[in-house]
């Protein structure tokens, strides 16, 4: 660590900032649908269904998509300019590594469900097991919700120990 210049500190400082309220901004989003828009959607499948739907309702994949790929480019930048600062580094690499989990997490199971759920809207067909996948995927949205702030908040660490190591 003796290289690490305060012009290196600096970039790091910057991109853990940029990411970190990145990721708070996506929080605030998560938090958002999980308060106002599932309850709505989970109200009474299939008929609430239609606030999922990209014509007459609240799709957010554009919005999920796009700042999701930022955050992420964002997060590696970050890893990036802090790669010199070990104790930085591995933190930020644990903390990317949960962050990558619920992605796949995410992809995996919450978005082909929803895509399901949207698909419903379109056409109707009442499954018996359809209240049941939807309780558990509201359920579960918690637990994932939870996960990303728990991220997101193991930021703030990282971001005080570059900051105490640019007073140095």
């Amino acid at each position: 660590m003796n290289d690490v210049t305060t012009n290196y500190l600096t970039r790091a400082e910057t991109w853990l900032i940029v990411t970190t309220l990145f990721y708070f901004l996506l929080n605030g989003a998560q938090i958002f649908e999980t308060v106002v828009l599932v309850p709505k959607w989970t109200a009474d499948p299939p008929k609430t269904f239609a606030i999922l739907t990209d014509k007459n309702g609240a799709s957010l994949k554009t919005f999920w998509i796009l700042f999701h790929s930022l955050h992420e480019v964002t997060f590696i930048l970050a890893i990036v300019f802090c790669w010199q600062l070990t104790e930085v580094r591995n933190w930020l690499l644990m903390l990317f590594t949960m962050h990558f989990a619920v992605r796949v997490w995410t992809i995996l199971y919450f978005a082909p469900t929803i895509i399901g759920f949207q698909n419903v809207a379109e056409t109707p067909a009442l499954d018996s097991r359809l209240k049941n996948k939807v309780f558990l995927w509201q359920k579960l949205n918690y637990l994932r919700v939870f996960l990303f702030i728990a991220v997101s908040v193991g930021l703030i660490p990282v971001c005080m120990k570059v900051f105490d190591l640019k007073r140095i």
